[in-house]
């Protein structure tokens, strides 16, 4: 708990002096400042070995390795260890830091094989988000009953576009929770390999759109299979194939009424994960930071707690000791709310 409550003091510490319009914020307390000095970020052409993919970042974005990312999202962020498994990195804007108010991009590769392209030229996207609105009213009963807010797919953010020359795809979705003052941004990354699909997914809040948006196709013009793992290295005789095409791909986060009218029924376990761990970045660090720092939603055991580490200018000894919060409001990220959340 200590631990939650140092992470919220680091949050305090930036969003005020931003709520204020002030200069620059203060400097983080010293035992996050420790903290990152553990952490490794990179930039520049790192690679992906698990994906047998690389990300040319240049000196505008820092990535964080598996281990690293990893870390950053259970530790700091407060997200179950289960649910980062498959996470193979996480992309930040140089100059900030896993404390600091900004977004970061979840890197993990889907081996689902060879997606064709095909029919990028002849998917009708307005039809496709009716179906995806479709599924996420349908999905609301299910979010409804289990006590989570509901969410309406208000359009598209970032209308999809298929680059057939680096052999991605790129989309965001405009999304509005029961209860949210600002609409959150869902944005979706997918370059095409080989054997499978790379995924950089983002959840920000929609203010920050301008922003991610060239951030999102800055990643997708500058991601890379090696040699032989390349889309064009494909071979039809010997290699895998997926079951869907470009359309399948985007309506892989669809609710199960639209996934159902799609013929996607079966894929959606296999791209749940990827656009789940979308997710526990936005509610792992969103949710928690306007919880936790401002006081709404916390339980009586967290305010006196609070209201003890307040006074004790002893900082906890061990930052990885501490879990986070379990409780009923959130917290922390479970499975089961990430489920009622994806959309």
């Amino acid at each position: 708990m200590r631990f939650i409550k140092l992470i919220a003091l680091a949050i305090l510490a930036y969003a005020l002096p931003l709520a204020a319009k002030e200069d620059a914020a203060p400097p983080l307390p010293p035992e996050a400042q420790e903290y990152l000095k553990t952490l490794n970020p990179v930039s520049g052409t790192v690679e992906i070995p698990e994906a047998k993919a690389s990300l040319d970042l240049g000196s505008d974005y820092v990535f964080y390795g598996k281990v690293d990312a990893s870390r950053i999202l259970t530790e700091i962020w407060g997200n179950p260890p289960e649910a980062v498994s498959d996470v193979l990195g996480l992309v930040m804007k140089a100059g900030t830091s896993p404390f600091s108010e900004s977004w970061g991009a979840v890197v993990t590769f889907e081996d689902v094989g060879y997606v064709s392209d095909d029919d990028a030229a002849e998917v009708d996207y307005d039809e496709l988000l009716e179906q995806l609105q479709e599924g996420t009213i349908e999905a609301n009963e299910v979010r409804k009953e289990m006590g989570y807010p509901t969410v309406t797919l208000v359009g598209w953010a970032a209308r999809p576009v298929y680059d057939d020359q680096h052999h991605s795809v790129v989309w965001a979705k405009n999304l509005k929770f029961a209860g949210d003052v600002e609409n959150s941004l869902n944005y979706d990354v997918r370059t095409l390999g080989r054997y499978g699909v790379l995924s950089v997914n983002v959840v920000s809040t929609m203010s920050e759109l301008e922003e991610i948006t060239t951030a999102a196709h800055e990643l997708a013009s500058h991601a890379s299979f090696a040699e032989g793992a390349r889309y064009q290295d494909f071979d039809a005789s010997t290699d895998r194939t997926a079951e869907y095409g470009i359309g399948g791909l985007i309506a892989a986060g669809a609710g199960v009424a639209a996934a159902k009218k799609l013929g996607l029924f079966a894929i959606l376990l296999k791209f749940i994960k990827p656009i789940l761990l979308g997710f526990l970045v936005f509610f792992g660090v969103f949710w928690r930071k306007l919880k936790g720092v401002f006081g709404f939603g916390k339980d009586d055991s967290y305010d006196a707690e609070w209201e003890e580490y307040s006074h004790d200018d002893t900082p906890p000894d061990d930052l990885t000791g501490y879990a986070a919060p379990d409780d009923a409001e959130g917290q922390s990220v479970s499975s089961a709310e990430t489920d009622s959340r994806e959309s």
